[in-house]
């Protein structure tokens, strides 16, 4: 960590430790019936702390493609090679989403073509190439906000096929009557019909549907920005950190402010949430930027140096260590096991023998969730010791 470059900006590596490390958690409880509220998604409107995870995750994406963009560019890269490269990685995304979907029966009907990987790599393409295009505050800036009042526009106006008008014939964000998830099982239909394939999360929508897809790179491209402010050379670290800290807070509050008339939504990823979600990554990197970046405390104390390791380890191959916890998942839901007569799977006879022993709790379930994210940890720390780093 001492002998990194002084250009690397070692908080954004630890944030996104931390977020990835805590996205394995929320999705791996023992017993999704004994979860904390906290550690579950908001059934519809409203927020968790879980809620945060994966925006926060396509927010540090958002500032990493500046910071590799400038980079590169620097170093004389064509644009054109550039481009390549991240068309490239989306599309390397994309499949590896779809493989994670498919595997281990590879049943093309029940595939999930929607899904996390998918809206990171199209947040990632995106974003990616507005970088390459622009890297202007203002730009970004005036993109962003037209994604997000558009989309605030499309759900808050637009007549929905079968329903009718939001607000005056259905609820505004009607569980099954809004645009988003109509949008949704149109596009599971046409896949399923032409493709013989896809299918929703939900059986009436997609938290990573097509139409929420335009504020998820809203989200994405409000990291940009904070990545293009973080390289700005006429700002002093203080600076830069009292504007993000700033930017948090006024955030923040838009977002609670607009929930009014506009809820926050995950699941519709709704224009309130973008905006509060993105004051809450950037309170969490204020935070890690000073610690680290400014007040550099892991070369003051062996302890903080300890403590901030295993993040820089998460953090260090963020992608390869999501995908694996994926894939462990399905395998151990694909290998079954007798127990007491019945056929249970390895996932519910390790959580059953290992920590509930009978009796499942919110503890025993967290307790679970805590030792599969160390088990996920083992392969990625094997790759951080060989200096190994997976790019996509």
């Amino acid at each position: 960590m001492t002998l990194a470059s002084p250009q690397r900006v070692l908080s954004v590596d630890v944030a996104r430790g931390i977020t990835i490390a805590f996205m394995i958690l929320v999705n791996d409880p023992g017993d999704w019936n004994r979860v904390y509220a906290q550690l579950d998604h908001a059934f519809w409107n409203g927020w968790t702390l879980t809620d945060l995870v994966f925006p926060n995750f396509l927010f540090l994406i958002g500032v990493s493609i500046i910071f590799s963009l400038q980079s590169r560019i620097a170093k004389g890269e064509p644009r054109s090679s550039l481009a390549g490269h991240i068309v490239r990685r989306a599309a390397i995304l994309f499949a590896l989403g779809l493989l994670i979907g498919a595997f281990p029966h590879f049943h093309l009907t029940h595939l999930r073509i929607l899904g996390v990987l998918t809206r990171i790599a199209l947040c990632y393409l995106c974003a990616g190439l507005i970088g390459l295009v622009t890297r202007k505050i203002s730009h970004l800036a005036v993109m962003a906000a037209t994604l997000l009042v558009g989309y605030w526009i499309l759900l808050r106006f637009v007549p929905v096929p079968g329903f009718g008008v939001p607000t005056r014939d259905i609820p505004l964000l009607d569980q099954v009557g809004n645009l988003t998830s109509w949008i949704d099982r149109g596009f599971a239909v046409f896949t399923q019909r032409f493709l013989h394939a896809g299918h929703l999360y939900r059986k009436t929508s997609d938290p990573e549907g097509l139409l929420s897809t335009l504020p998820a790179i809203a989200t994405t491209l409000i990291g940009s920005i904070t990545g293009v402010i973080m390289r700005l050379p006429q700002y002093t670290p203080a600076k830069k950190r009292n504007i993000l800290a700033a930017g948090g807070v006024l955030f923040f509050a838009a977002g609670e402010l607009w929930n009014r008339t506009f809820p926050i939504n995950k699941n519709l990823w709704t224009s309130s949430y973008v905006l509060l979600a993105a004051g809450c990554s950037l309170l969490i990197l204020t935070l890690t930027y000073w610690l680290v970046d400014m007040r550099r405390i892991q070369d003051k104390s062996s302890v903080a140096r300890a403590a901030l390791w295993p993040w820089l380890v998460f953090g260090s191959n963020a992608i390869v260590v999501y995908a694996l916890s994926d894939f462990l998942v399905e395998i151990l839901l694909w290998i079954k096991f007798q127990n007491n007569g019945k056929t249970i799977t390895a996932w519910n006879w390790i959580y059953l023998h290992g920590f509930s022993h009978g009796n499942s709790t919110e503890i025993t379930s967290v307790a679970f969730a805590i030792a599969f994210v160390l088990v996920c940890f083992i392969p990625n720390w094997l790759l951080w010791r060989k200096h190994i780093f997976v790019k996509i």
